[in-house]
């Protein structure tokens, strides 16, 4: 091989990744998903990194159910779940009062205070009429 084709060889080996480096680079930036060229940068920043949500207490998640249910079904069967619930998870016991006057808080807002108190049963003592009450009388 003779010097100056070494010499083009080398300059090759030398360019041609450059080349494609740039190429590689202006290639991704001209996809329909790469945004407009005045579009900011996005970058990961401590300032930016958005942060999860909190993880809801599962006695949270378990009253918002319940309120939701309540729109498709009657409080009787909304109570009647709240109490299986808490006999499968006995550590929701202690929140059970608090989703019960939710339960007849929402059953006053769907049906008025007079049918919903015809749903009360003994769940979780007399919180879901305590809910109904307290909504009655409008607080």
């Amino acid at each position: 091989m003779t010097h100056s084709a070494r010499r083009i060889g080398r300059s090759f080996a030398f360019v041609l990744p450059v080349v494609m480096v740039l190429s590689g680079t202006l290639a991704v930036t001209s996809v329909p998903w790469a945004g407009p060229s005045d579009s900011r940068m996005l970058t990961a920043s401590s300032q930016n990194v958005s942060v999860p949500a909190p993880v809801r207490a599962p006695q949270d998640v378990l009253r918002d159910r319940l309120v939701a249910e309540l729109q498709e079904k009657d409080p009787g069967t909304v109570l009647t779940r709240l109490q299986r619930e808490v006999e499968a998870r006995p550590s929701l016991a202690r929140h059970c009062t608090g989703i019960a006057r939710a339960i007849g808080r929402a059953a006053v807002d769907r049906l008025g205070p007079t049918k919903a108190q015809q749903f009360s049963k003994p769940v979780c003592d007399t919180s879901f009429a305590a809910g109904v009450a307290q909504r009655a009388q409008g607080s």
